[in-house]
């Protein structure tokens, strides 16, 4: 039998090391997400609105149904997904550990209610860490074909233009809400201009790193990581406050189970003016 000296059996390992280190450090994660989001976009759209064709094929691992266009959405990120060896988190699996550096969350379709129901706004979410640490957000909007997407310390863009917060205007503000039981939300209600509630958490985020909205939040609590790791870069590369109900800086781990307080502000006027609601 032929036997390998064990000097070269070093070097094979070194170079399929060197080969892997290369192939993450010329990593294209937006061509990826965009790939990902217009194959999940032709494949699932004939769902949309269609009550009759859709169906429920399991439970998500924070208890939610999952009906199969979630599912076929899932199946085409994991088809991209799987063969890069990374950490996978998603809504309708849960977590694939596979011991790497880089992390990618995602949620196939944030807003699946939205979708079922005709209601055109709902969106694909791709967030990649690295370390646990924010690397890159693409928040996908299928209806109006907007790529929301930011890399950390590179700004927001939508569709290749740069976005930002708006400014804070005492007298024009719009905001969206999720509010617990206990909460009087009727005194913040009464200090903005309009409320707009759209049914997609991630979504929304964008909205507000755009200038459409001038805050968006959740004390239910209901958001999860899926929903937001996407648009939590995109928002705080646009400029965006996100904190916990305590006005606190958010905190989250890479799951697909906990749930989030999270309040979203274009600024710190206007955070104060929801905690202050908050607090009372």
């Amino acid at each position: 039998m032929l036997e390998i000296p064990i000097t070269y059996l070093k070097i094979k390992d070194e170079l399929k090391k060197k080969k892997k280190i290369m192939r993450w450090s010329v990593m294209k994660w937006d061509e990826i997400g965009k790939n990902i989001a217009k194959e999940i976009e032709s494949s699932i759209l004939k769902y949309f609105g269609k009550k009759e064709k859709s169906y429920v094929v399991g439970k998500s691992p924070s208890g939610d149904d999952t009906e199969i266009f979630d599912k076929i959405s899932e199946d085409i990120a994991l088809k991209f997904l799987k063969p890069l060896n990374v950490n996978i988190v998603s809504e309708e699996i849960g977590i694939i550990d596979n011991g790497s550096e880089w992390t990618v969350v995602i949620d196939p379709v944030d807003g699946s209610f939205n979708f079922i129901n005709g209601i055109p706004f709902f969106a694909f979410c791709f967030g990649v860490y690295k370390n646990n640490k924010p690397y890159y957000g693409l928040t996908y909007e299928f209806i109006t074909k907007s790529f929301y997407e930011a890399y950390y310390k590179k700004g927001s863009y939508l569709n290749g233009e740069k976005i930002k917060v708006k400014e804070f205007n005492p007298n024009d503000i719009t905001i969206s809400y999720y509010p617990n039981n206990k909460t009087d939300i009727n005194k913040l209600r009464d200090k903005v201009k309009r409320v707009r509630i759209f049914g997609a958490f991630g979504l929304e985020m964008c909205y507000v790193a755009k200038g459409s909205l001038d805050a968006v939040l959740d004390i239910r609590p209901k958001v999860r990581a899926v929903d937001i790791a996407s648009s939590y870069i995109i928002c705080k590369e646009a400029g965006a406050l996100i904190t916990d109900e305590n006005g606190k800086e958010l905190k989250f781990k890479l799951n697909a189970t906990d749930r989030l307080n999270i309040i979203v502000a274009n600024s710190k006027e206007m955070l104060n003016m929801i905690l202050e609601t908050l607090q009372k």
